[in-house]
Parts: C-alpha cells; sequence; structure tokens
C-alpha cells in the first residue's frame, strides 16, 4: 500500500500476486496467534504460511529473473488485469499473474541495491524458515 499511495508506483502482475501471498501469510500468522493452537493445528497453519511462502519466493524469484534478463530478452509487456479479466479466459489471468510480463521487468525502486521484489524473495525465506521452526518447535515441546 506504501508503495502505491506514498511512491505512486502501479503494481505489475507478479506484484499483485506478492501482495497475495503475504496476506495469506499475514492472516494465516494472525489468526494462529490468536488462536493459540494445540500441536496438530500448529502444524496446520505452519504448513499453510509455508506454502504461500514458498509460491511467494518462486513468484518474487520468477520477477528477479525478468528484471536481471538483458533488455532484448525481456517479454512484451501485456495489457492491464483488469482488461485481461474481462476479455480473456480465466487461464490468461493466470499466466499473467504468476508468469508475468514485461512490465514485471521494470525496477521503479531499489534499497540497498535490491529491487522489492528481491526484498520479497528474502522475506518470504524468512517466513519460510519460522514456519520450520514452528512445527520443530511443537515437535520438542511435546516430546
Amino acid at each position: 500500500a506504501y508503495s502505491i499511495k506514498i511512491l505512486g508506483l502501479e503494481p505489475c502482475p507478479l506484484c499483485i500476486t506478492q501482495q497475495f501471498f503475504y496476506s495469506v501469510v499475514g492472516i494465516t500468522a494472525f489468526i494462529a496467534f490468536n488462536h493459540n493452537p494445540v500441536e496438530i493445528l500448529s502444524r496446520f497453519y505452519a504448513a499453510i504460511i509455508f506454502l504461500a511462502s514458498a509460491a511467494g519466493i518462486w513468484v518474487a524469484g520468477r520477477q528477479v529473473w525478468l528484471q536481471s534478463l538483458p533488455e532484448d530478452e525481456v517479454p512484451l509487456c501485456g495489457p492491464p488485469l483488469e482488461y485481461i479479466l474481462e476479455v480473456f479466459p480465466f487461464g490468461d489471468l493466470l499466466n499473467a499473474l504468476f508468469i508475468g510480463d514485461g512490465n514485471c521487468a521494470e525496477i521503479p525502486w531499489q534499497f540497498l541495491g535490491l529491487s522489492m521484489a528481491g526484498w520479497s524473495c528474502i522475506w518470504f525465506t524468512l517466513f519460510l524458515f519460522l514456519s520450520i521452526l514452528l512445527v520443530l518447535k511443537s515437535k520438542s515441546s511435546n516430546s
């Protein structure tokens, strides 16, 4: 939201997909924290966070790869997602959200030399490892 409202950046399809996976991780962690589950549910929540984080790593990694391509190898830019949703079949929307297009290769913002997609890879990797630690912790506390 900060990058859209304050920086004025328009999210590309892969950015929107990453935002979705951030939401899944955040909402699941919030529910798990408030629910204070027993072992089996704790593992269930950790599995959801693990899967969303792994998918987020893949999508962010795909965007980092697109951003690293030479300019002549970057795929063509596609139409806006709203247009794809209205005109094209649902499969084309999924393709845009998970494969991306030339818009996803742009690097409009960097921090410490990493694009937003690079930072997303780092954060999703952290969430993935934390979900693994949660499972290991629940196993050791029940031993």
